[in-house]
């Protein structure tokens, strides 16, 4: 693996293998064939018309359209199509910030093609030797990517919060930072990528925080969802991404985005205006 190559598997799809999901006259999503298909046979909540997937159009309310999806999401949930439940609510919309034209559960988002939204945090210490990171190792039993390398903090971005309250309230769960700490992280870039997966097509914005944390400061885990956490140089963590798949797939584009502002992927590196150019691709 090197850097490119974790930015084009983010970004790889085939157009042919998904439809439109549309709310009116409005595409908010692209549903693979398959998937669509157990949608329109689920009831009269999904319809096909056109070569598309829309909700009925007697659903005319962000409240019906969420009253009405939220069986039929449940439903697939218990047949195992949609294979995994999170229980937070996230808002379909095309751009973030959007008035939401209905919500949905969160496990469901990727199936639909839907517009996602994330907040990952990078945790940096200042020594007399350079620049660290703090990393986190997911646990060996969560259902995605067990196992592999995370930011320090990272979470979706459900309804009904602020994006930098989610980033407080992660930060607290996933690596116990106080709000003191953690509330001087700082706003430094966005992502955006659109790849397939075998759930659907995940069309995500990644909004990334860096945080310098006291040198004596060791993050603890208290939603058990991470087995440790490793302080590395970042020189390490470069090698690490530009050389392996140790890291969840988005991670690698939180970590290069951080590699370039930081200088260590610089105009001198081969790939550098190709990184660039991939990279914010879709932004």
């Amino acid at each position: 693996m090197s850097y490119l190559d974790h930015i084009k598997k983010c970004n790889t799809y085939t157009p042919e293998n998904y439809m439109p999901f549309m709310v009116a006259d409005e595409q908010l999503g692209n549903v693979e064939k398959t998937f669509a298909t157990q949608l329109v046979e689920s009831g009269d909540t999904f319809l096909l018309q056109d070569d598309a997937v829309f909700i009925n159009p007697q659903l005319r309310t962000p409240e019906e359209r969420t009253s009405a999806c939220k069986p039929v999401m449940e439903a697939l949930h218990q047949k195992g199509v949609i294979d995994s439940w999170v229980g937070e609510l996230y808002e379909v919309t095309n751009r973030y910030d959007e008035t939401p034209r209905f919500l949905i559960e969160r496990a469901a988002v990727t199936f639909f093609g839907i517009c996602g939204y994330g907040v990952h945090l990078n945790g940096l210490v200042q020594k007399s030797d350079g620049v660290y990171i703090w990393i986190a190792r997911r646990t060996k039993d969560k259902p995605f990517w067990p196992g592999k390398l995370d930011q320090i903090v990272a979470g979706g971005q459900p309804t009904g919060i602020g994006r930098f309250e989610n980033l407080i309230k992660e930060s607290a769960e996933e690596a116990n930072i106080s709000f003191e700490i953690a509330s001087k992280a700082e706003f430094v870039s966005e992502i955006h990528y659109r790849g397939e997966t075998h759930r659907g097509m995940n069309v995500d914005t990644l909004f990334n925080y860096d945080l310098w944390l006291p040198e004596d400061f060791v993050p603890e885990n208290t939603d058990g969802e991470v087995d440790e956490f490793i302080l590395m140089p970042l020189e390490e963590m470069a090698h690490i991404t530009d050389s392996s798949d140790q890291f969840k797939d988005n991670c690698n584009l939180v970590n290069i985005d951080l590699l370039l502002r930081r200088g260590l992927i610089d105009a001198s590196h081969t790939d550098h205006d190709e990184i660039m150019r991939k990279l914010y691709v879709n932004a």
